[in-house]
């Protein structure tokens, strides 16, 4: 072992007060500030980053974990068997496991390799594009082991190129700096995707390293693109609101979209959108309109003008990060959705989306329902849709259940 991946018996204790095991016994791996008995194992005590070994108030053994003594998720577990050595094999073993669930949902080597918390490695993303792997590090403890998850990367899947995309602004709650950096081969000025559609094409998009949006595509709603062709009628007018790139946007347009228009604040997305939906389109010469600006503006403006499509995609950032923001989120999916109805043709298609985890699922159709009664619109929900399953949901852990995708039909009363 080196010095900094001890022998599991050598690492110091962290103690639980009395009852708090609970959650952890039923499987969840975060350990709160106000869990830690601070009188037997102050946690000023611990560095940053530094792995523990996590008792019960008994000193009866829970696993091991990493410690942050500055941050309100104190410890998040890693290994519930207390003999385990977290080091480069460990992580190996993981990498792995994690590996030959994605080769056997994915079509091709494009997809979310590493899921945090529901892989067992929390604070860890790693996305594959091919040949290329994208990470992000979100906490102190995974950074302290970011060498030996880079020995794990290059003796699991050995890509071409591991660059850390480490510019997520939560970063800070963890006292870590933003930085790019490439781990091992040379740093791609450009990603690949490939999205495959059941019996149909393979869409491809071409990707910025620099600056695209979290490590650079969302493979999270891969899988609701994909069911896009059950619901969409050929020929339909498509509008994709807060389009980034053009995924729904091409998925339309492979599927036989008469026109295809896209809404982002982003000129350099919408340029990447309009030459995507030009490489799937199904039929020469799709319409393709391009809309910068605000996304509540731009709907009403279409409104305003009298356009109408025969479907709607909304997919916004998340527009509730933290709980205390939940009202006026919740007012901002629902005025959303109201302008998206509004430009809905009768029989329209409405694709409502979110990826704000303090958001339920009930919470949203909610606010479909009050944006359809404002706006005097009857909606039928046809499909529920979640994340991908790149993206599995961790059954203790209700914070890797975060998407939702609502396909509703909409009429008039």
């Amino acid at each position: 072992m080196t010095a900094s991946h001890p022998e599991p018996s050598a690492l110091p204790e962290l103690r639980l007060r009395r009852g708090e095991d609970r959650r952890l016994r039923a499987g969840h791996p975060w350990i709160f500030s106000n869990e830690v008995d601070v009188a037997a194992t102050p946690l000023t005590a611990f560095e940053p980053g530094q792995q523990v070994r996590v008792t019960t108030d008994r000193g009866q053994p829970v696993g091991v974990a990493y410690v942050n003594p500055a941050t309100l998720i104190a410890a998040r577990l890693l290994a519930r068997d207390r003999t385990t050595a977290v080091d480069a094999d460990w992580l190996a073993a993981r990498l792995q496991g994690a590996l030959t669930l994605r080769t056997r949902l994915a079509a091709t080597p494009h997809y979310r390799w590493v899921f945090g918390e529901s892989d067992g490695l929390p604070g860890l993303v790693l996305d594959r594009y091919g040949d290329v792997v994208v990470g992000q590090v979100g906490t102190r403890g995974m950074e302290r082991l970011r060498g030996a998850v880079e020995e794990a990367v290059r003796r699991t899947l050995a890509p071409r190129a591991l660059v850390w995309k480490n510019d997520s602004g939560a970063r800070a709650l963890e006292g870590l700096p933003e930085e790019v950096v490439t781990a091992c081969g040379e740093t791609p000025t450009a990603l690949e995707v490939v999205e495959t559609l059941p019996g149909g094409p393979a869409l491809r998009f071409t990707l910025p390293l620099a600056d695209g949006q979290k490590t650079g595509w969302f493979y999270d709603q891969t899988f609701n693109r994909s069911l896009l062709g059950r619901f969409l009628p050929r020929g339909a007018r498509v509008l994709d609101v807060c389009s980034y790139a053009g995924g729904w946007a091409s998925t339309a347009a492979a599927l036989g979209a008469g026109e295809v228009a896209c809404i982002d604040s982003s000129a350099a997305a919408l340029g990447r959108a309009v030459a995507h939906v030009a490489a799937a389109r199904a039929a020469p010469g799709l319409p393709t309109t391009v809309l910068r600006g605000d996304a509540f503006e731009q709907l009403a403006e279409l409104a305003e003008a009298g356009r109408r499509f025969d479907a709607v995609i909304v997919d916004p950032p998340a527009f509730i990060k933290r709980r205390k923001e939940f009202p006026q989120g919740v007012a901002a999916y629902r005025k959303l959705n109201q302008l998206a109805l509004r430009v809905l043709e009768p029989e329209g298609l409405l694709v409502s989306c979110s990826c704000s985890f303090h958001l339920s699922p009930e919470d949203l159709l909610g606010a479909i329902q009050g944006a359809a009664r404002h706006v005097d619109r009857f909606v039928q929900v046809l499909h529920q849709g979640g994340q991908s399953p790149d993206h599995p949901v961790h059954p203790a852990v209700p914070e890797t259940r975060y998407l939702k995708a609502f396909f509703c039909r909409v009429t008039r009363p």
